[in-house]
């Protein structure tokens, strides 16, 4: 069982930037895909960015959504267990509750076993 803990939400002007932090609590975190998803209120909840372990080249692999792209980064470190998205440029847009989650499947679009509570991302205009 793999335990999730994002932090690092909260109010910011447009424009402004945020990190999110998801925290695993899992033995060897390594091998996970992980992946930040998003919900707006009233919205069905949507892909933003993953990273993702490629055992063939030895490199992780990380892709984004058309419009966070260039903006949004997302980075891990293992030794820390633990994975961030930057988000820069932030639009009033980006509002929503954002959640992290994990799964050791395969592929570019794998489905997420075990997911985070979440954490509110505010952008004011």
């Amino acid at each position: 069982q793999v335990q999730l803990v994002e932090s690092g939400g909260g109010l910011v002007q447009a424009g402004g930037s945020l990190r999110l932090s998801c925290a695993a609590s899992v033995r060897t975190f390594s091998g996970y895909t992980v992946g930040w998803f998003r919900q707006a209120a009233g919205k069905e909840r949507e892909f933003v960015a993953a990273i993702r372990w490629e055992s063939g080249n030895e490199y992780y692999y990380t892709n984004y959504a058309d419009t966070v792209n260039g903006r949004f980064t997302i980075s891990r470190d293992n030794a820390k267990n633990t994975v961030w998205l930057q988000m820069n440029s932030l639009k009033p847009e980006d509002t929503a509750v954002y959640y992290c989650a994990a799964t050791l499947r395969v592929g570019v679009r794998p489905d997420y076993d075990y997911w985070g509570q979440g954490t509110q991302v505010t952008v004011s205009s």
